[in-house]
This record gives C-alpha cells, structure tokens and sequence, in this order.
C-alpha cells in the first residue's frame, strides 16, 4: 500500500488529430492517478511502433470510430515503455499485484508518451538488472509480436527454412532473431541498406527488394512471415513449401483507406481453410508473460535489442517522422529518464 501524492500535471506528447508529426507536441498533461486494477509506472523510455504510426494517421479508417472520428480520443500516443512502479492501486499489497513500489518493470498500456502511465499488472513484466530501461522498452509491443508470430502463428522449428519480409523492421529485427533461435535457417528481405544489419541478427542470406523484386528466385520456404511487404497472397504462397506457413503480420498501406493491408489478412483467414497452406494472420496479444521470455533472452545475451537510436522526449517528433519513413533499422527509444 503507498500513499504518495501523484504531481497534478506533467510532460507528455499529445495527438492534436490525424496527419503527420504535425499533429503532435510536447507539451503538459493532467498526471493519471492510481486506481483500481492499475498500478502507475514513472516512465524512464517508451518506444515508438507500427501502431503509432497508424494512430498518428488515423488508417486504417475501419478503426477510427473505436479510435475517434476526427482526432484520438485518448490525446497522448504510445503503447511500449519501461519504467519504475510510482504506486500501487489504492488498498492494495504488492503480494495482490504483483509487484512493489520501486520495481523495475517493461510493459504496454494506452498513453505511454509520457513522464507517468497507468498499468495493467498482466501487461508487465519485472526488468533483469542486467537489462537497461531503453532496451526493454524496445520489446513490449514488437518482440511480443515477433515471439507470438514466431511461435504461435507461423510454428517455425529446427531445420526450417524461414523468409523474413522486412527483415529490417522493428517487429522484423526480432523474427529474425526470435526464427533463428527457434533452430531455422533465415532469410531476411531488406532494404540494401538495412541488409547488414539483418545479416548481424542472424540471417543467413538477405534479399534487396529494391534490386531484386521476386519473388522468382528466391527459394521455397517453411515459413514466410510477411510484416507488411504488400505482396498478393498467390504471389507469397509460391514461396511455400508443400505444407508450409503464410504468417501476415500488421496492415500495410496498400488496401484502400478503409482497409489498407487488413483485407490481405481478412482474405487470408477465409482462404486458410481451403488450401494445403497455413494461412495465419498475426493479431499481438499484450502479455507480461510472453515479455519476461524475451527479457530473459536479452539478459542472457541470446537476443539483441536492435536499438537503432535513442533520443531524448524533445526529439521524440524526429524520431517518430524516421519511423514513418521507414528509415529506422530495428527500434527508435525515447528516454524519459
């Protein structure tokens, strides 16, 4: 039980409406409050994903009225951030949450861009000490997903071969590392530029789209675990072996406004069940749990947290603008701390 006395503002980004980093600001915010079910967290780094980026732009559309019509209803963005628990829920012991004041935790939670965030305990998990708080922010929303795409969706085992499409990524750095762990022999499809820094996560072999489009050529594949490339589904499932693994993973951009990439993934969940692939599309669950796996895998040293920068929050709007270009190899970190 704690009964500190939370400060009444603080700083944070806030989403004006839909565009460009235009829309956002560094700026003051009402500080949350502890209550039920949530435990507050100082945030020392937050990181910036693919989802960001969607909420920034208001696309798909298809999500806006859960979202907000004309602007996000929740004005400060973010979902990935690690941090130092402030306080607990009001009456309750940390042997009910879970966790005590003064713990190191990574976690997700709505409204992350920012110096305090309100926290489910599930969602958390406690930091190794040999973990650094801008590494472990990098993980909570990508590397889960990578981890549940690997594991769950596309089911890549040893001596399999694996294609990794946007291998360069965020979610992307982590597939690789996570598919090459799992005992599979990857591929990785980058940009020329991003091609290096693959091959440092453990890709065997790199694919330039840009210099070579394909997919002819490219080989036949256990699992293709696609995050966002754009490509048809006939075209990705000639990379398949006879049984193989079609995992799309994320929306994008290429649908129409409303859908974007989500109808590739619709399209591929009513097609599964009528043809020898697996056709899976990737839906990320928030899991403390499945985050402590890959803490402990960077702590160990088996995985690197493929941070590519680390600004401070007065940067934050540069950093976020790299991110939509696509112009960030692995993970961009915002320290708070």
């Amino acid at each position: 039980m704690t009964t500190m006395t939370t400060p009444a503002t603080m700083r944070a980004l806030l989403q004006s409406g839909y565009g460009g980093v235009e829309m956002l600001r560094l700026d003051q915010a009402p500080a949350p409050a502890p209550r039920a079910g949530r435990v507050l967290v100082r945030v020392e780094a937050a990181s910036p994903d693919s989802g960001t980026i969607h909420l920034l732009t208001g696309r798909p559309t298809l999500v806006r009225p859960f979202l907000g019509l004309r602007r996000p209803r929740q004005p400060i963005p973010g979902l990935a951030f690690a941090g130092r628990i402030e306080a607990l829920p009001p009456g309750a012991t940390p042997e009910q949450v879970g966790f005590a004041v003064g713990d190191r935790v990574a976690g997700s939670a709505p409204a992350a861009f920012a110096e305090l965030v309100l926290a489910t305990p599930r969602k958390l998990a406690r930091i190794p000490d040999a973990v650094s708080s801008t590494d472990a922010a990098a993980l909570p929303i990508s590397a889960v997903t990578a981890l549940q795409a690997v594991r769950d969706a596309a089911r890549v085992g040893a001596g399999q071969k694996a294609l990794v499409i946007g291998a360069g990524g965020g979610v992307g750095a982590y597939l690789v590392q996570l598919a090459v762990l799992a005992g599979a022999r990857v591929t990785g499809v980058a940009s020329g530029g991003k091609a290096a820094f693959a091959r440092s996560l453990g890709a065997e072999r790199t694919i330039d789209y840009r210099t070579d489009p394909g997919p002819e050529g490219w080989g036949r594949f256990d699992a293709v675990i696609d995050t966002a490339d754009g490509r048809d589904l006939p075209v990705l499932r000639r990379l398949l072996t006879e049984r193989g693994t079609l995992a799309i993973v994320g929306a994008d951009h290429v649908g129409g406004p409303v859908l974007d990439g989500l109808d590739r993934q619709f399209r591929a969940a009513l097609l599964d069940p009528w043809v020898r692939h697996r056709l899976v599309m990737v839906m990320q669950k928030e899991s403390g749990a499945d985050l402590a796996i890959l803490l402990d895998h960077l702590a160990a040293g088996r995985m690197s947290a493929a941070v590519d920068e680390v600004v401070p929050l007065e940067r934050a709007l540069g950093a976020i603008d790299r991110l939509r270009r696509r112009e960030v190899r692995g993970k961009v970190v915002i320290a708070l701390g």
